[in-house]
């Protein structure tokens, strides 16, 4: 059945049987034992999303408890509240007959992931909506799935925190990594050191109360809350307030640009650290979680280097070089954490010999050998290298990162070190308004690596599987497919979008940094209200186009002349060309939008390329018709100029995006000139790789 494909994690089996579990107003959900909130909270939001999906009033929308009728449709039993930890049990099993279904687990944990996927079966033919009869077993290959949300550089609301929440539980993450302080801001409220929140922000921070409110909701869902307080560099925020904690005199001023700062904390006097255990002590009683990420980064050093005390006390200690006084420093914190009942992780730069292995967990992010290297040296390790999502990557790079592949370096028991891994949002770029559309729905696809066997996690059918989730996260409230319309309207003023979503649907912010190296001038005040920001990370549009080519290509092997009589061929032929001249037609229908819209003029010339190349690709396709039917060409040197120099300028971001369809077209525009003219010229070399990954 075609909604068994379409799960997503992929569970561990799936075993359809004959029969539907018809959806009535009957329909009933009932709990054995004695469930706890997160049960039944979880029931009762089950029974809400799924008379919201199928448009039924249910008789009975909130959940039965014991005793329980004989008849009960959906009847749920697990052993145990599960813990909110590292390796808790999130295994459940699905049998759902053609009369009645049960969902059983071990913890509540599990009962929410098998609500999740109970949700993904639903759905409905000419007599109704209706669950599959299917056995499912399940349980998560990472116990550490999570979602990295950086709140410094944009400070997100806690609707926006609140919702993503839904989406990480929808598709099993289990971890929120809160980075909460940074260069730009320091967005907690500490009680015992005010100035910390009042000078490291413009105003918008967490109460401690709110933080108390995000952790209770994400209990709910199954989520895990850790808090990143970014040391001991990223702290220029930390010193606005208590310059007495800087390694230099200053003056201070907020800091509202992007990139590696020389701010850094001072290690060599004893007050830092009498500062930092009171600090930690407060912000331990307020997240729950054992873990607290300590950052630990990009500290350059330089302010060390110049600093004449802390000069004097690494020859007293032996300390040789900035690495080894920032290994001592996190032997302190550690030391802090430890007192504290906690366990710290930190940023791959941490890693050190000196630091105990038991108790510290190593993220990798600059590359995947900080990950071997840590398990080799017995350190937990988590993989975000390869997941992060502000680098504008494709789906494919994110889902085929496996934490564990090309780890055979590693012994079984070294592997066991991995505990999973964590998409990355990092917010230089990112507003309360593109946020979900940075995340969803790759990081789904994330979701699906961590959580599913290794060898269920094939590129076969994702883009399908992730198009239904997408929609099923948008019933939740995320705002990654309602925000671009919005964004591309108020580009366009009172004019018509139409055109303007023709070209945008084309577009891809430009990849890596490249973003910031091209608008260095960029600070945390900069409007994000651009058509760089309502462009799509990944343009669907443009990857269809580029498998319809592909297809067409397909059917010219082995005899173009030959295999150019099909059905199929005229039907891939005559949807390309429409595309081509939709494209060719567009910037005309756009130029009179651009005049009255300046936000647009930056991509004007993009917008005329693409007719231009588009042109291209229809000359192209004429001069093929001609070949066909064996007909004079007059084909010269001129033309294939025309060709390259036309690419050559789309392939040039302007406005910090790139055409992404420039590739397809190119490719088209090649395998068509190779057929037709052999060997007499070099084909266009000048596309775009964009589509490479697919």
């Amino acid at each position: 059945m075609k909604v068994l494909d379409h799960l997503l994690p992929k569970p561990v089996t799936v075993t359809p049987r004959s029969g539907v579990l018809r959806i009535t107003p009957t329909f009933t959900l009932g709990l054995k034992g004695d469930p706890g909130k997160r049960t039944l909270t979880g029931a009762s939001r089950f029974l809400a999303r799924l008379a919201g999906r199928t448009g039924i009033f249910l008789a009975n929308p909130k959940p039965l408890v014991a005793p329980l009728p004989n008849d009960c449709s959906l009847v749920v039993r697990y052993q145990r509240p599960g813990n909110l930890a590292l390796n808790e049990d999130e295994s459940y099993q699905i049998e759902i007959g053609s009369n009645q279904a049960f969902l059983h687990a071990e913890t509540d944990l599990g009962v929410l992931r098998g609500f999740e996927t109970i949700l993904q079966l639903l759905t409905a033919d000419e007599n109704g909506p209706f669950f599959p009869a299917v056995d499912i077993t399940d349980e998560p290959r990472f116990p550490w799935r999570g979602l990295l949300m950086d709140c410094a550089r944009h400070f997100q609301p806690l609707e926006v925190i609140k919702r993503n929440l839904d989406g990480m539980a929808a598709v099993k993450l289990n971890v929120l990594h809160w980075h909460l302080t940074d260069d730009q801001a320091f967005r907690v409220e500490s009680k015992v050191f005010p100035r910390l929140h009042q000078d490291g922000t413009d105003g918008e921070y967490y109460t401690q109360e709110q933080i108390r409110e995000i952790i209770a909701y994400a209990d709910l869902r199954g989520i895990r809350v850790v808090p990143e307080f970014d040391l001991p560099g990223h702290t220029s925020s930390w010193v606005l307030g208590y310059p007495e904690l800087a390694s230099a005199p200053g003056p201070y001023h907020p800091e509202t640009g992007f990139g590696v700062k020389d701010t850094v904390v001072n290690p060599a006097r004893e007050e830092t650290y009498a500062f930092l255990e009171a600090f930690f002590q407060e912000m331990a009683a307020l997240f729950p979680d054992t873990y607290i990420h300590i950052g630990g980064d990009e500290n350059n050093g330089k302010q060390w280097l110049a600093n004449p005390e802390i000069q004097g006390f690494m020859r007293a200690n032996n300390l040789s070089d900035p690495h080894s006084l920032q290994a001592y420093f996190n032997r302190r914190l550690h030391a802090i954490l430890t007192k504290l009942n906690k366990k710290m992780v930190g940023w791959d730069e941490i890693l050190d010999p000196d630091l105990p292995a038991s108790t510290i967990v190593i993220q990798a992010w600059r590359n995947k050998e900080s990950l071997w290297q840590a398990a080799k040296m017995g350190y937990k390790g988590i993989l975000s290298h390869g997941y992060y999502l502000d680098l504008m990557q494709p789906t494919a790079l994110h889902y085929q990162n496996d934490p564990l592949a090309e780890a055979d370096q590693l012994t079984p028991e070294e592997q066991q070190h991995i505990l999973g891994g964590e998409a990355a949002m990092w917010t230089e770029f990112i507003s309360p308004e593109t946020i979900d559309a940075r995340i969803w729905p790759r990081a789904a696809a994330i979701a699906e690596r961590l959580w599913s066997p290794a060898a269920h996690c094939t590129l076969e059918g994702l883009d399908d599987r992730l198009a239904m989730v997408s929609l099923r996260l948008e019933e939740l409230g995320l705002t990654h497919i309602k925000n671009y319309p919005m964004m591309l309207r108020r580009l366009c003023g009172s004019m018509e979008i139409d055109a303007l979503k023709t070209l945008v649907d084309l577009c891809e912010p430009v990849k890596n940094y490249e973003r910031t190296i091209q608008c260095p001038e960029a600070t945390i005040y900069s409007p994000l209200t651009r058509v760089v920001d309502a462009a799509p990370a990944e343009a669907q549009t443009a990857r269809k186009f580029h498998k319809l080519v592909r297809a067409f290509l397909s059917t010219l092997e082995p005899d173009p002349k030959a295999s150019a009589m099909s059905d199929k061929y005229e039907n891939l032929h005559r949807a390309i060309k429409a595309q081509l001249s939709l494209w060719q037609q567009n910037h005309a229908a756009l130029e009179p939008v651009i005049q009255s819209a300046p936000l647009l003029t930056e991509i004007q010339s993009l917008s005329a390329d693409l007719a231009r190349i588009a042109g291209l690709g229809l000359d192209l396709l004429t001069f093929w018709d001609k070949w066909q039917n064996n007909e004079p060409l007059n084909l010269d040197s001129a033309f294939y100029q025309k060709q390259k120099t036309a690419f050559a300028a789309a392939a040039k971001p302007r406005g910090q995006v790139e055409l992404v369809v420039t590739g397809a077209i190119a490719e088209l525009v090649e395998a068509l000139w190779q057929m037709m003219m052999g060997d007499q010229s070099p084909p266009p070399s000048n596309a775009t790789t964009e589509e490479e990954a697919i």
